[in-house]
Parts: C-alpha cells; structure tokens; sequence
C-alpha cells in the first residue's frame, strides 16, 4: 500500500509541475517536462518552442525558474535542461497554448479550431483531435470537437502513443478549456502488422524454402446462360443429366444421337430442363410438372 501511495504523490506532484511550468512559460512556448530521479538529485527535462527566452540573459531565467521550482515542490537539488520542441505543430502542449492564444485574441473557434488542424495533418500526423469546452458563441457552454485522421481513446496505446496537452483561454463570456490530442506519422501501434517480400527476408540472411503448389479442385455448379443464375439441378433433373452425359447411342451412319427436352413453356431445346430456366417464367419446378405432366419426354436428335 506504501508503494502505491508513493507512485501517487509522485504523479500528482508531476501535474502540479507541469501546470507551473505552462503558467510560466505560456509565452515561450511550453511543450512539456519529463522527469528523472538520479543519484544526484532530479533531472528535468524541459521542451520549449523559445529555449533561448527560457533559459533567459546569462542564465537567469533558467535560475530563477529553479528556485521557485525548489521553493514550490520541495525537490533536492533540480536540474532544468532545456531541450527545443523539432516540430511545434506535432506537440500537443504547444498547439493547445497557441489554439488558446488564438481564442484570446478574437479568433472565431470554428475557423480556429479547423486551421489548427488542417496545419498539424500537413506536418505528417496520423490523426488529431481538438475539444473546445465553454461559452464559446453565448450564455451556454458547449462542447465542440474537430476530429482527422485516426485517433485511440482508450487502451495503453492511447497512453503511449497519443500526445496530449491542455490549455486555458480566458474570454469575456468565461473560460474556455482547449484540448489537442495528436497521433504522430511515427507512431508504432501494437497490432500493426508489416509483411516482407521474400527478398527483404533473404537479404536479411533468413532460409526460405520452396513452397509446394496446391492444386484446389472446384466442381462448377450448374449454369443457365439466360438467366445468369448458377443452381444445383433437382434430383430428377439431375439423373438426367448424368444420363445426357454418358452419351446417345450410334446411329448407323456414325452419329451420335443425343436425347433433348423440349420447353413447354418457350419451345426451346435443352439437354434437361432445370430450376434456373424455369426462374426465367416464373415457375417453379413443381408447378411446371403439374402444368405439363409430359413435359420430361425426349427426343433423339442428331448429334
């Protein structure tokens, strides 16, 4: 229960900094802490979009930042480095202090909110969502979301993966609450999955055996040209075709005579008459039967 407590006060005590340090440095262009315990004391790790205006003239800013720091949090002996922000508009923490900057100075949150997020998909994220939350156009709060892309809510990626920042823009009507969360181009998700030519895996020194062709019999099932419908045949129809199959008999002068059915319906001849060609006049096989009784007689045509 002690270490439980322990891993709490220091996630508390982590947002508590990181909400001092976004109210310090709000016009340097904060983007966010990492903290590391060492034998010597406690390393930060400061991202800024301005680490020149941060760390101030000869170092005094950074000073004085460490003293309030010490003062404020009771930390032994802190360290600040500051590090520049590569892309601002791929950290969350920037983007939401410039969104509120934006709101503050009269932007229209719609136009804001959608400019924001067309210039964070231009810089090569995978997704981005922003909340806007407040008395954003009149006496009634409410919330506004602009979405793009692919985003996780929920699970360890969206932990690891998703980059949030907040921030605050204070209007006349009231506060607004202003939330980016940002997926970037980089990110690696736990069921992406990347298939490998064969070369890549040769070159990579990996054996790969001949594979064994398969060869997959598939029986055609039967087929009615005019109605396009493919049917298994009824068991009588079906009978008779295996009859068909097998051939007529041959006539004295070397033909083949091949037993035929006569559509009582359309007049045509074929080897059988099947279900899928009775689709064709609207019947169905026991109607046709009971319509013509004869209707399965044969005639020996010359092959």
């Amino acid at each position: 229960m002690a270490t439980k407590k322990k891993f709490i006060e220091e996630g508390i005590k982590k947002a508590k900094m990181n909400e001092f340090f976004r109210e310090e440095l709000e016009r340097e262009g904060y983007g966010g802490i990492d903290v590391n315990r060492t034998p010597t004391g406690t390393q930060i790790i400061l991202y800024a979009e301005k680490p020149g205006m941060v760390i101030g003239k000869g170092g005094s800013r950074i000073r004085e930042l460490t003293d309030k720091l010490k003062a404020s949090f009771d930390i032994e002996d802190p360290s600040i480095e500051v590090n520049e922000v590569e892309d601002p508009n791929l950290n969350a923490q920037v983007v939401a202090q410039r969104l509120s900057n934006a709101l503050e100075r009269g932007w229209y949150f719609r136009r804001a909110g959608y400019s924001t997020l067309r210039d964070i998909m231009d810089s090569g994220a995978l997704g981005a969502q922003i909340i806007l939350s407040g008395k954003l156009t009149g006496s009634r709060s409410r919330v506004e979301k602009f979405t793009e892309g692919y985003i996780k809510h929920c699970g360890q990626p969206a932990k690891d993966v998703v980059d949030e920042g907040k921030a605050i823009a204070k209007k006349k009507l009231g506060t607004i609450g202003v939330t980016v969360r940002i997926i970037k181009g980089d990110a690696v998700f736990p069921d992406e999955v990347n298939v490998k030519d064969v070369d890549e895996l040769e070159d990579e020194g990996f054996e790969i055996d001949d594979t064994e062709e398969i060869d997959i019999e598939i029986d055609d099932a039967d087929f009615d040209s005019e109605s396009g419908v493919d049917t298994d045949l009824d068991e009588e129809s079906a009978q008779e075709s295996e009859e068909i199959k097998e051939g007529g008999e041959e006539s004295e002068e070397g033909q083949t005579e091949v037993e035929v059915v006569v559509c009582q319906e359309c007049g045509e001849e074929y080897k059988a008459i099947t279900a899928s060609h009775l689709k064709t006049h609207n019947m169905d096989m026991e109607e046709y039967k009971e319509k013509y009784p004869d209707s399965h007689t044969r005639i020996n045509r010359g092959g």
